[in-house]
Order: C-alpha cells, then structure tokens, then sequence
C-alpha cells in the first residue's frame, strides 16, 4: 500500500474549510494566520507562498510580514509582540531558519503559547510530554504523520514503533504524540547500536534523519508500515533542474517489505500545510471560545 498523502491533506483541507465557513457564520471572525520571512533565501519564500496560497484557498486571512536579511533583533521581537497583541492573528509561524544574527530560540519562546501554530514553544512541547495536559498546537509534521497513521488503519496501540531521528521539531514530538496512543516507542539515533537491528523491531518505524536513503529493505520488518518524512536533493544530470528528491528510506528495496509506505514526494510533504491550517483554526476557535 502507497499512502497517499496528498489525497489525505486534500480531505482534511476540506474539512478545515467547511469549519472555517461555519465559525465565520457563527462568530462573524475569519482565522488569521500571521508568516513571518526575513531574508531571501528562495525556498523560505516558496515553502510561504504555499502557506499564504493554502489560506486563501480554506478561508483563512493570511498576514504576510516580509523583512530584509538586515533587520534587527530589536525590529523582530517588536514586530513579534505587535502580533500577539494583534486580535485578528490567531496564530504566528516564523519560517526559519532565521539570519545568523538574529536570535532563533529568543523569537520561537516570544510567541504566545495561545499563537504557536507551529507547537514549537517549550511548554506546548512540555505539554505534549506531560499525562493529561493538551498543548495549544502539535507541530504539523508530527501531527500529520499521526493522521497518515490513522488513514492506513495501523493498530497503534500496543505496537512497537520505531522513531529514527530525534529533533525537535519532528523526532521528539512524534515520539510523544505515539506513546500518547499507548504504543511502546523506541527513539533511534546516530549513537544507537546496531540500528537496523533496533529499526527491524518497529511495527511502525518513523524515518526522520535526514540521510538519503539510509533505511534499506533488510532494516524493516516484513509487514511494517514505514513513514519516511526525509526530503533529499540528489544529483541527477538527467533531470531538468538537475536533481531529483528522495526520501530518508530506500524505496525500491524497502516497498516491498512493508505492509504500507509512504513516498517522496507526495507522503508526508502534503500533509505538513494541511496541519497548519487545522492548527490555525483550532487557536481561532479556542481564542473565540475564551
């Protein structure tokens, strides 16, 4: 089974815009989102062209702050403040990564925890870490690996998973978010011993590494379901840019073996603005509630 990531992002899309239009009918509010981009790195401003783009296309007001490279410290946590006392914005996604200059933890902890639609502050991740506590917003990745799971029909509960990787933003949080639904997680790394032993344990193994197929067939467990949430450039001469993307996990020698697999592109890429935008709403309507 290929996981269809982009036909599960589309359904959730049209859930969040059906929910839009009913809170618009009902409060008279429309969810804000506010982007902040400094700096002119070319893929930071198309991943936020496709948030922007996304917004209009659900309903969602959309709030572009553009800044040169130059901008201050000072000039960003104004403007970071300004947002959280703004009442149309519901939530702040700064795209990073951030200037060298200007410092990345210091702008991510400004943000309002009832604002992070990103679930980067440190207590929404603590919340997410803590027995019946609920944080604000997941990060969108990990919560869209969770729906992905949940579209195969895998039996989380009591399974074995497998996360490789463990940044903040992906490898952490999804590990949380597993064990919430009673699964026994195990978090693999570059110090793990014997890794592909450890990875052919998981009924569900999380590839989130950053390394261009490094997951082979001989790593996973015949009937497993494999997430593979890596996005890799290779160099490829015959393609037009010259180029072409893989995942963390080896395709052709993992699918196979699995019983469900995701692929890149279209797996979990999808699924990662599809989540913004129901985190966006669920912050307006938590906002609208209070």
């Amino acid at each position: 089974m290929i996981i269809d990531g982009k036909m599960v992002a589309e359904r959730i899309r049209a859930e969040v815009a059906e929910q839009v239009k009913k809170l618009q009918e009902t409060t008279g509010k429309t969810p804000g989102l506010a982007t902040v981009l400094i700096g002119e790195d070319p893929a930071s401003h198309t991943y936020v062209r496709n948030k922007r783009r996304a917004c209009a296309e659900v309903g969602i007001n959309s709030f572009a702050h553009e800044h040169p490279a130059e901008i201050t410290q000072a000039e960003v946590e104004k403007l970071i403040h300004d947002l959280n006392n703004d009442p149309d914005v519901h939530g702040i996604l700064v795209q990073l990564p951030l200037p060298a200059h200007i410092d990345e933890k210091t702008i991510l902890d400004l943000i309002k925890i009832e604002k992070d639609v990103d679930g980067f502050h440190p207590m929404n991740i603590g919340m997410l870490a803590m027995k019946g506590r609920e944080p604000h917003a997941v990060s969108c990745t990990p919560a869209g690996i969770m729906e992905l799971l949940k579209a195969t029909g895998a039996e989380i509960s009591g399974s074995r998973a497998v996360v490789l990787g463990r940044s903040n933003i992906v490898g952490t949080p999804v590990a949380l978010l597993l064990m919430h639904a009673n699964a026994t997680v195990t978090i693999a790394h570059s110090r793990t011993r014997d890794l592909p032993a450890v990875c052919r344990e998981a009924d569900i193994l999380i590839a989130a590494v950053g390394r261009a197929e490094m997951v082979h067939g001989e790593w996973v467990k015949p009937g497993a379901v494999v997430i593979d949430v890596g996005i890799n450039r290779v160099d490829d001469p015959s393609a037009r840019q010259g180029y072409h993307l893989v995942g963390d996990v080896h395709f052709e020698s993992v699918e196979p073996v699995a019983k469900a697999i995701t692929p890149v592109p279209g797996g979990v890429g999808p699924m990662t603005i599809a989540m913004l935008l129901k985190n966006t709403l669920k912050l307006a309507e938590a906002t609208l509630k209070n």
